[in-house]
């Protein structure tokens, strides 16, 4: 196990980002609780960082967790409401970029993202364990200040196989980082969301004005491989990842034509 965080140390290693930082060693959801935060008025940039949580919620509500210190387990707000929503699709696949960038830049391995909300580790074959490595949930809320956005985050840094929750996963540690440090990455990562966060913004979302698509499309494991996207309610969509549009959407080519895909778990098949 590593060192705990440290709020102070946190704050200090961002050199005055405006984040405002809270760690607690334990809880059952960061995004439960920065949700409430939101709703009640919290500013943007508040985060919450536990050591440890107990039913931490993904994508379709799946739920997440890690043992103690092994891994980074953050949630946030953000308060973009001059931005139109139809392009807060971006978001997710922004901070899977910044978490991919801030990775590679800590550990020196290269990440990819994968549409909508994965982070894959790319070792060089051979040098250790590729996968899933992190995982993104975004979710949009109205509060009596205005719309936010509660984000979060989770990196599997120190977990060794026997504590990941799926064949698929991996760790940092596993894809041959052995002496990652969580604040080095932490700080990495933060630091790549304050830079494409504000670029986003500044476009008004428009994520080719800010060079946010084009980062995404070079940086993609998604876009031009044969993939299943799992729908809600149990329907699936097969065919060609073609390319993600305007709004941060998939669009799949079949024989029948293109779907388009706001939300759906893709598998890329081989």
């Amino acid at each position: 196990m590593t060192s705990r965080f440290d709020a102070q140390a946190v704050a200090a290693a961002l050199h005055g980002e405006a984040w405002r930082v809270e760690v607690v060693p334990t809880v059952a959801s960061t995004h439960a609780v920065i949700r409430a935060a939101a709703l009640a008025g919290a500013a943007e940039g508040t985060l919450l960082l536990a050591e440890e949580q107990t039913v931490g919620r993904g994508r379709l509500d799946r739920t997440w967790s890690a043992p103690p210190g092994t891994a980074i387990l953050t949630s946030f707000v953000w308060r973009p409401a001059e931005v139109p929503a139809a392009t807060w699709g971006w978001l997710p696949l922004l901070v899977g970029l910044a978490v991919a960038d801030g990775c590679a830049e800590a550990v020196g391995i290269p990440h990819a993202v994968k549409w909508p909300n994965d982070v894959l580790a790319q070792p060089v074959a051979g040098t250790g364990r590729a996968g899933k490595v992190a995982g993104v949930l975004v979710e949009r809320i109205d509060t009596r200040s205005g719309a936010a956005a509660v984000v979060g985050f989770g990196i599997n840094v120190h977990q060794g196989a026997d504590e990941l929750p799926v064949p698929t996963a991996t760790s940092l540690r596993l894809a041959g980082a052995s002496e990652a440090d969580r604040l080095a990455v932490l700080t990495a990562v933060l630091g790549e969301l304050t830079g494409r966060y504000a670029a986003w913004r500044g476009a008004g979302g428009d994520a080719d004005r800010c060079g946010l698509a084009a980062d995404v499309r070079r940086r993609s494991a998604t876009l031009g491989r044969p993939v299943v996207v799992h729908l809600p309610g149990d329907a699936t969509v097969t065919g060609r990842a073609e390319r993600i549009d305007a709004h941060g959407r998939l669009v799949v080519a079949d024989a029948d034509g293109r779907h388009v895909v706001g939300a759906g778990d893709v598998v890329h098949l081989r």
